[in-house]
């Protein structure tokens, strides 16, 4: 039962990642969304997709931490990784509430890959103040601390390897996309 539910997850994760990598790869490239919807209209087709997969991978990951339950070492205290596990939940949460507020509500969804025009400068505020990716890096707390929390082995695997996959995509498609439209702005 656990297999299955690992590879769910990771089938989940990939699917995540890889619908936003190619989509908005696809629309910095030619402009396929905006191109036969409009800016509006293809942005908020890309977001419904990017929700629904976003959503998937959410559901797989706490899936596979209950069907996970209780498989840390036994050298792991249970209680200080109880305790450990919640203060990284509501911190990762947190954190990433914060920058999602900060950066608005279109921002978290990349809409700057359909309207090119709109100036783009870094976040200087919030937590952005502190950290140049909040929330890619301590906003994932929670996944760790939530494996902790149920005791799980393969959540905390599936933690690494969910932060890994969003760190690469934010290095190869994101962060690229970012310096390109700052250097056009210049």
């Amino acid at each position: 039962m656990i297999w299955l539910a690992l590879a769910c997850h990771l089938a989940g994760r990939v699917a995540y990642v890889g619908y936003v990598w190619i989509a908005l790869g696809r629309q910095q490239a030619d402009g396929w969304w905006t191109r036969r919807w409009g800016i509006e209209r293809g942005f908020a087709r890309f977001r419904r997709g990017a929700e629904i997969v976003m959503a998937l991978d959410a559901v797989t990951f706490v899936a596979l931490c209950l069907v996970g339950w209780g498989t840390l070492p036994p050298a792991v205290p249970r209680v200080p990784a109880i305790i450990l596990g919640v203060m990284l939940v509501v911190s990762g949460v947190g954190i990433k509430v914060w920058a999602a507020r900060t950066l608005g509500d279109k921002a978290y969804y990349w809409y700057n890959f359909f309207a090119p025009d709109l100036p783009v400068a870094p976040a200087v505020t919030g937590p952005y103040r502190f950290l140049r990716n909040p929330m890619y890096t301590v906003g994932y707390l929670q996944t760790y601390g939530f494996a902790l929390v149920t005791g799980s082995l393969s959540g905390l695997g599936a933690s690494l390897f969910d932060q890994g996959a969003i760190l690469l995509f934010y290095w190869c498609v994101e962060r690229t996309h970012f310096e390109r439209a700052v250097k056009r702005a210049a």
